[in-house]
């Protein structure tokens, strides 16, 4: 872990997405709800367990719905809850932080109190060693691949370590709007993520 996570209640944690294996990770540095994709609810065990968390599901694929999925999210940061969202939405490859959606940064609205610190995740070794592009695969978890089997594979490769940067904390009214808060989460933990995977050759 670089960094602290901030202290108060009612913190949105912002932060790239790259394999299940954020949720046990950033979990255990932070007490949290994540939001997470309305599908998760469905897998047997991990839904149970999501669930168990207070997960906040959101059904991303339905625009409409993304006023109500901000208000839930808002109650939480109202009642000084900790709330992780991965605006990327899914996971990709590993190479670089995808895409932010801005829609859900609407849920601190103008309300001085609340705080967004931007997180970094990233995988930087696999026993000892760096990881690589040869490596990265068995790593990461792309968007549709099979949780269990993956979990499964995951857990057989042996030692691998998560770095965790917790960057410095902004607050709505540091920004024209929440496509500028957006933005700038993006480029912090990008720019942080890249040079956490240095090494990738």
């Amino acid at each position: 872990m670089h960094g602290r996570p901030a202290r108060q209640g009612g913190i949105l944690f912002v932060s790239n997405h790259v394999s299940w294996a954020d949720i046990p990770v950033l979990g255990s540095l932070v007490q949290a709800a994540f939001v997470a994709k309305s599908d998760v609810e469905q897998i047997k065990v991990v839904g149970w367990l999501a669930s168990l968390q207070r997960t906040l599901y959101v059904e991303r694929d339905r625009r409409q719905a993304s006023g109500e999925q901000r208000t839930a999210i808002a109650e939480r940061l109202q009642a000084r809850e900790n709330v992780i969202l991965f605006p990327e939405a899914t996971t990709g490859d590993g190479v670089a932080v995808l895409p932010f959606k801005s829609a859900l940064f609407a849920a601190v609205g103008d309300d001085p109190a609340l705080v967004i610190q931007p997180v970094t995740v990233a995988y930087t070794r696999l026993n000892g060693m760096p990881i690589t592009r040869e490596t990265l695969p068995d790593i990461v978890w792309i968007g549709d691949t099979d949780l269990i089997p993956h979990a499964v594979e995951f857990t057989a490769l042996g030692r691998v370590r998560a770095e965790v940067v917790f960057h410095p904390a902004v607050r709505m009214a540091d920004f024209a709007d929440r496509k500028a808060l957006s933005r700038h989460c993006r480029e912090v933990i990008a720019a942080e993520y890249l040079r956490l995977m240095r090494g990738f050759a």
